[in-house]
Order: C-alpha cells, then structure tokens, then sequence
C-alpha cells in the first residue's frame, strides 16, 4: 500500500462519520445549489492544473480533449443541475385511482443518504464529478473511491472537493485494488461505478451483503452500423471521431463496424485513412493524439493485433507513429475478424476498429442481437425505415444515431448499459432520481370509504361488489 493510500481501518470510520453528519443535517434545496455552485467555481479556477495532472498521468493527453471531455461536460451537467433542481426537489402529484377516493397521492425524491462513487480512469474527473455533482443534488453526502491508475489526477481530486466541502460532507479514498475492494463491501446508501464488466461483478458481489444499491456504468463491444444509403465520407468522418478521442479510451466509443453492401468497406478504410492524415498527420498531431494509458493496456492493444495477424487477417496501420516507448498506439484497421479473434470476443478500449461486410441489414442485425447487449449502438442511415429496424431489432444502453458519443453529453437523457453494459441509469433526472428515494405518499381524508371496509362484511357487500366490478 502507497504512503498516500487510505488506510483499510480508516474506510468505515469516514463513512460513519459522513452518515452521522448528514443524519444531523439534511441538505435543503439551498445548501445543494450553493455545494454545486461552490463545486463549479472551483473547478473553473482550476481547469489548467486538472488538464496538467491527467496528461502527467497519460504520458501524454491532448490538452483540448481533457477540456471537453473533463471540463466542459462536467460544467455543463453542474449547470444542469442547477438549473432544473427545485423542480425536481417537487413533490409530484400521482394518481391514487378512485376506488381511494378522496385520498390522494404523492412521490417526494428524499435523499437516501451517503452514496459512494468508484471512478475510472479513462475520464477520471468527469466520471468522478458528474456522479458526485448528481448525489449532491439529490441532498445525499458522497464518498469519493479515484482510480489508482492516475495517481496525480486522483489527488488533483482530492485537494479539490477538499477545498470545496467539509470533510463530514464528501470525502475521498485513495488506493488500489484492495481498496477498491474494501470500498466496495462498505454499508453505503448508493453505489456508482463505472468500469469493466469483469469489475463490476466483482463489485456487485461485494455489495450484495449489504444489499447496497447499485449503478453500475460498464463496457461491451458496442457496434457501429454503415447501412448502403450512408455516405462513407461522412460516416468516416464521424466513427473517427468516435474511435480516436481520447485514444479510443472510452466506454462508448465504436468497438466495431458492420458495413452494408459489397465494395463499400474498401471505400470506408480510405477514407478513415484521409480522416486520420487530417486529424493527426500535422506538425499538432504530437499535441492531438493522446497516448494509452499505461503499459499494460498497451501489451493488451498488441496482442489482439498479434492475435489477428496470427489469423492472416489484414491489419492496417493508419499512421506511421507507433510508439510503444511513448505509448502512442496509432490509428489501426483490422479488415473481416473472425468471431474467434480476441479483439471480437473482448472489449477493445483503445484504437483499433475491426471492419467487417455484411451483405444485407437483417444480417447486421442478427449479427448484434446475437451478442451481449452494448453500452452504445451507433446506426447510420438516412432512411427511417432502416433506422427503425435496427432498434426494434437490438437493444443497447444508448444510441446516437447517425454520429457517435453525443447521446452521453444529453443531460436530458439517462445514461446507463443494460445487461452485461450495466444497471441502472445516471445524468440530469434520471441521476436525481436513481440517488434519491422515491417516496410514495397516501394523505387520507377525514372521512373515506375505507372506513367501512371491516367485519362485519354483510353490511358493506354491496360496496365491496362496486369496488370489484
């Protein structure tokens, strides 16, 4: 255990201690939009030093995408938050059904507590922030579990919401695995994580004793379909985006590509290879391109393109500046994997696109319904009918349709996996409500008909044969 890790004695004290505080205080509606407002100025005044501490821990991190990625999205869900937070802090009216009459029915979003965030490290701060801003405003007090795999953005962390809160409202866990797992195993209210599949069984194990609630934000092999009516010019341009933000680091981003119709996939390759000349291949491309995270991820980025080649299928290296000393793994194609090759079977998580040719869209369809369900679903076509298909025809967590990525950036729609991609659902209303308990409300009247409903039942038969018709 590093010197800075959180001791394992010290885990269930500070929980204690957060429950304890918010028992003895409840955030009013005030208290969350000053804690988000005070969150949000801090990160504002500090967004060059957050920028420096995840390219420190990259090796390398293209300054303009930590912006976007880190910066303006965690901002924009802040100001979100705030904007629609008393709105939602609203009781809403429910119909009781008229066999109650005339008592009537509410739900009130209640605070459940203290909920715990396990963050990642492939956006380390925006899904450390975002899951810890939605708790805040839903009234709970967080703890804060960063990804031991960048170090420096974890302390950066840590300093920050220490600068912000008071140690009894939110608190950060530094450490590794065994922390993690500790982490995990504690009588939180609520828990989010975000991370691997393989990870988030292992946490939902550890939290089954405690029957903990869980978020869990995983993985999966989502695909990217290119039907015939597509323009190959305009999908590149948008999968490339899609796929090498971030050096391909990302959850949502196309794991593979199904393309309809013979002929189309060579006219695909070149013109991702033209997107990646443009994107990377100018005196910015050093500045532009961020590198994997650490070495191993880079040894598992290797092996599938050794695993394919192995296989004698095509592999095709769109950049010249493969750097396993500097990590920078370039842009890379692998043309028709089989179902066998690792890079089909695992969740790539970096920037290779495995291409395959489909001959119809039925076949494409079939092709993703027959796998576990995706994180995301990326479906290209102009015409509505075809579009149509492919959502009665799969399911998926979330769906841009005829781009990639921006479905997470809608703070009005929930983002969450299913089946194998994850439970449950966080972002704008749907994090409010996850993080908060729904509590269903009866207000009874002075007088009501169930006031008659008991023994003996011969006097009221004839009410209760109204009640059942």
């Amino acid at each position: 255990m590093d010197s800075h890790d959180t001791p394992l004695c010290d885990l269930l004290p500070t929980l204690q201690r957060l429950r304890t505080a918010w028992q003895a205080g409840k955030p009013d509606a005030a208290q969350r939009r000053a804690d988000l407002l005070r969150l949000r100025e801090a990160l504002k005044r500090r967004l060059p030093e957050m920028a420096d501490a995840i390219a420190a821990d990259f090796g390398h991190r293209s300054r303009h995408e930590t912006l976007i990625a880190d910066g303006m999205a965690v901002l924009a869900e802040i100001d979100h938050l705030r904007r629609h937070l008393r709105g939602w802090m609203k009781p809403r009216r429910v119909g009781a059904g008229w066999r109650l009459w005339p008592a009537r029915a509410e739900l009130r979003a209640e605070p459940v507590g203290v909920v715990g965030v396990i963050a990642p490290w492939n956006y380390p701060v925006n899904l450390a922030l975002i899951p810890l801003a939605t708790a805040i405003a839903a009234g709970n007090h967080v703890y804060l579990k960063p990804s031991e795999h960048t170090p420096r953005t974890s302390a950066f962390l840590r300093d920050l919401l220490a600068a912000a809160f008071p140690p009894d409202r939110v608190a950060v866990a530094l450490g590794g695995a065994e922390v993690g797992a500790a982490f995990s195993a504690l009588p939180l209210d609520h828990l989010v994580f975000t991370g691997s599949t393989a990870l988030g069984r292992k946490v939902m194990a550890a939290a089954a004793p405690n029957l903990t609630p869980l978020t869990l934000e995983l993985g999966g092999k989502s695909p990217a379909i290119v039907c015939d009516d597509y323009p190959i010019e305009q999908a590149a341009a948008r999968l490339a985006t899609g796929k090498w933000f971030n050096g391909g680091q990302t959850c949502i981003a196309p794991d593979y590509v199904l393309v309809i119709g013979e002929g189309r996939r060579d006219a695909l390759v070149q013109a991702l290879r033209a997107q990646v000349a443009a994107r990377y291949g100018g005196p910015d491309a050093a500045d532009d391109y961020t590198r994997i995270i650490n070495d191993g991820q880079f040894a598992r980025l290797q092996g599938y393109l050794d695993d394919a080649r192995a296989r004698g299928q095509e592999v095709i290296a769109l950049g010249a500046d493969h750097d396993p000393a500097q990590r920078r793994f370039a842009p890379t194609l692998v043309l028709e994997p089989g179902d066998d090759a690792k890079l089909m079977q695992e969740e790539i998580f970096g920037p290779i696109l495995p291409i395959r040719t489909l001959a119809s869209l039925d076949e494409a369809i079939a092709f993703v319904a027959a796998r576990e369900r995706p994180l995301a679903l990326y479906p290209f076509s102009h015409e509505r009918g075809a579009i149509e298909r492919i959502l009665r025809g799969t399911l998926a967590g979330g769906v841009t349709v005829n781009d990639t990525l921006l479905h997470f950036a809608a703070s009005g729609l929930p983002f969450g996996g299913v089946g194998a991609s994850g439970m449950g659902a966080y972002h704008g209303r749907a994090g409010f409500d996850a993080m908060s308990k729904q509590l269903p409300i009866l207000w009874q009247s002075r007088r009501a008909g169930s006031d008659l409903l008991r023994p003996p039942y011969a006097k009221v038969a004839r009410f209760i044969d109204f009640l059942v018709r």
